[in-house]
């Protein structure tokens, strides 16, 4: 009979529970990634639209409604236009502040906020 001490590895057990979590990190992971890499683009279409020239002077409206024309050409779904504003202070700021809601399992949900900011250019 072999001792305790010569065996070596992972029970079945250890196993299952290691492949159990791994599955439940991957499971989240595919639901979290997208909405990162939509937010992604909302940051890159929000840099492009502070960016051009005169958009300082342009009213609120006419930025948002650039913003939301980019956002829906970029296929995002969570931003709309009252999650869109023009702040003004020390500089002008366009301002994008939205939340996701994106069901886990059962009665578990994620809910991912997002603040972007970008100063409007001359």
């Amino acid at each position: 009979m072999t001792s305790i001490h010569n065996q070596r590895g992972l029970s079945l057990l250890g196993f299952i529970f290691i492949l159990i979590l791994v599955l439940f990190f991957t499971y989240i992971g595919i639901k979290l990634v997208p909405i990162y890499l939509n937010h992604m683009s909302v940051v890159s279409e929000l840099r492009a639209v502070a960016s051009e020239p005169g958009a300082v002077n342009k009213p609120p409206n006419t930025i948002r409604r650039e913003l939301i024309t980019r956002l829906d050409v970029s296929y995002v779904d969570h931003v709309r236009p009252e999650n869109i504003t023009v702040e003004r202070g020390e500089s002008v700021q366009l301002v994008v502040r939205y939340d996701v809601e994106q069901h886990l399992i059962g009665n578990i949900d994620a809910i991912v906020r997002f603040h972007s900011a970008e100063p409007l250019r001359n």
